[in-house]
């Protein structure tokens, strides 16, 4: 468990909140871990009828933890806890709804493809370099974009690299609404509540019927995150990262 990962349940609504504002709520291994943990805990609790995901004023997650990362392209240990979650998000079995405040990157990003409802501040920037670290999307966003957002968008955003703003967001389908900073985490919580106030077994049925049969979604992370341990080793990536650290000591 990571104490850099906030969990709690008031109202049948469970607010995961990421809490590492030093660093942008990188994620590391741990908050993977417990972040997954908390979605599979909300799915069997009965007290629980819909989640919450925020993050901090001006950074929901800046994406994956490079340090981590780095130690596995240059040969060190790779963890599942990053790909655990992504499973457990594709096969959540009760609403999500996230709130976005600031820069939301790679993982940052692509976990708002399965939330329910996304809002967002005039302030948000959704971007994924996977490419530029020489890696492949993820989180089975390869198989979602194209299909929510159309491939041309979808390619801008994965492949490109291109940020898309919060309105721009809105209009091509990733989130439900723009709001102000100061009023949305109000508006997650109260669409959150709405929610969980809602006969259960109906909005759960309501549900499925939207998202569909799951196989092709987790066979596709699965697909994709085959792809992703065997670019961590790349060449591409070492250098890329390497590249990426030496800025960040120099700058």
């Amino acid at each position: 468990m990571s104490e850099h990962v906030l969990v709690g349940i008031e109202d049948a609504v469970m607010t995961i909140r990421l809490n590492r504002p030093d660093k942008k709520n990188a994620l590391t291994r741990a908050m993977y871990a417990t972040l997954a943990a908390a979605l599979r805990d909300g799915d069997v609790d009965p007290a629980v009828r819909c989640r919450v995901v925020l993050g901090a004023p001006g950074a929901f997650s800046s994406g994956n933890d490079l340090a981590d990362f780095l130690a596995v392209a240059t040969g060190g240990e790779g963890g599942t806890e990053v790909f655990d979650f992504l499973r457990a998000l594709a096969e959540a079995q009760k609403p999500i709804v996230s709130g976005v405040d600031g820069i939301a990157v790679g993982v940052g990003t692509t976990m708002h493809l399965h939330c329910d409802l996304t809002f967002a501040t005039p302030e948000s920037v959704f971007r994924t370099p996977f490419v530029d670290l020489g890696l492949v999307p993820e989180a089975g966003s390869s198989l979602l974009a194209p299909a929510l957002m159309g491939r041309q968008r979808a390619f801008a955003l994965l492949a490109l690299g291109d940020g898309f703003s919060a309105e721009q967001a809105r209009e091509a389908g990733m989130i439900h609404r723009v709001v102000a900073a100061e009023v949305l985490e109000a508006q997650v919580q109260a669409a959150a509540r709405a929610l969980a106030a809602k006969p259960p077994e109906a909005l759960k049925i309501a549900r499925d019927l939207m998202l569909g049969p799951r196989d092709a979604l987790l066979a596709r992370i699965d697909e994709e995150s085959r792809h992703f341990r065997a670019r961590l080793t790349s060449d591409e990536a070492r250098a890329a990262f390497m590249a990426f650290m030496n800025r960040k000591q120099t700058g």
